[in-house]
C-alpha cells in the first residue's frame, strides 16, 4: 500500500482489520480438509466457476461505471480511477498464458476445468442463455445451475444493481480479490504432482494469486480510496459492502463442503 497516502492507508487497515474475522473463518473453511481427491476437485470447480464468471461481471460494472464506454466519448470520472480500473480489466480480461495465448481468466479457468475432466456444460449453458439475451435469473435457471452458485450470483448482482460504486469497489477488492489460502495450493499442487490433467488448474491458482493478490490488490486499494475520499458515511458503506460480499462467499463454501460430506458419507454406506 506503498502508493497510497498516509491518511487512506490508515483507512484501508483500519477497514480490513474490522472485516479479518470473515476472512479468517474463509480462509480456515472446513471445505479445503473436505476436498481429497480429483473427483472432489472436479465437484468443487463446477460450482467455483459461476464466482470466476461474476467476478468478471463486478468487475466490468466498476469499468462501466468510472470509464465512458460508449458513444460518443467523453471524459468521466477522475483519470486516477479509470486508469486503475483499466490496468485490472487489462489483465483480468486478456491475461498471459504459459504458451503466449491471451484469455480472461474465465477463459483460463474453463480451460483447466475441462483438462481436468469436470463438466462445463452447466456454465457453458449459461453462458449460451446470456449470449442469447436471457436475463442473468433467466440463464441460472434454464443452465439448470447448481442452487448455491446461483444464490452466489444472484447475491453478486443485487450488490452491482443496488450499490454504488465504492460499495462495489470495497466488495471487489476485499471480498473478491486473493481469497484462496495456501493450503488449497498446495493440495492442488500436491495433486499435480502425479496427475498431469491438474496443471493447468494449479497454474491458474498460482496466476491468480500473483496477480490479484499482488499488483491488482494495490490497484484496487487504491481505487477504493479514491472512490471514498474523506467521506466517513462511504467508508462505513464500503466496510458493509466488503462483509457482504465475504459473507456470500462463506455461505457457497458452507453449501459446497456440506454436499461434498453428504457425497462422502453416500460412498461410504
Amino acid at each position: 500500500m506503498s502508493s497510497l497516502t498516509t491518511k487512506d492507508k490508515a483507512r484501508i487497515e483500519q477497514l480490513i482489520d474490522n472485516i479479518r474475522p470473515l476472512q479468517t473463518r474463509l480462509y480456515q473453511h472446513e471445505l479445503y480438509a473436505a476436498l481429497n481427491s480429483i473427483d472432489d476437485l472436479k465437484f468443487f470447480t463446477e460450482r467455483h466457476v459461476y464466482a470466476v464468471w461474476d467476478f468478471m461481471s463486478l468487475l466490468k460494472s466498476l469499468q462501466i461505471g468510472l470509464t465512458s464506454v460508449s458513444l460518443p466519448w467523453v471524459p468521466k470520472g477522475s483519470g486516477e480511477t479509470r486508469y486503475l480500473i483499466n490496468e485490472i480489466v487489462t489483465g483480468e480480461e486478456s491475461d498471459e498464458l504459459p504458451d503466449g495465448r491471451r484469455l480472461s481468466h474465465f477463459e483460463m479457468y474453463l480451460e483447466s476445468m475441462r483438462a481436468l475432466g469436470a463438466s462445463t456444460s452447466s456454465i457453458e449453458d449459461f453462458s449460451a442463455g446470456l449470449s442469447a439475451g436471457f436475463a442473468v435469473q433467466q440463464a441460472l435457471h434454464k443452465a439448470k445451475a447448481p442452487e448455491e452458485a446461483a444464490r452466489f450470483v444472484k447475491d453478486t448482482f443485487r450488490m452491482i444493481e443496488q450499490k454504488s460504486l465504492h460499495e462495489q469497489a470495497a466488495a471487489f477488492t476485499f471480498g473478491r480479490e486473493d481469497l484462496i489460502p495456501g493450503m488449497f495450493i498446495e493440495f492442488v499442487k500436491a495433486l499435480g504432482e502425479n496427475h498431469e490433467e491438474v496443471k493447468p488448474l494449479q497454474f491458474y491458482f498460482e496466476r491468480h494469486i500473483e496477480v490479484d493478490g499482488g499488483h491488482h490488490s494495490e490497484l484496487a486499494y487504491k481505487m477504493t480510496a479514491e472512490l471514498c475520499g474523506d467521506d466517513d458515511l462511504k467508508w462505513q458503506q464500503a466496510e458493509e459492502a466488503a462483509k457482504l460480499a465475504l459473507e456470500s462467499r462463506l455461505k457457497l463454501w458452507d453449501a459446497i463442503k456440506n454436499e461434498l460430506n453428504y457425497n462422502h458419507s453416500a460412498a461410504l454406506s
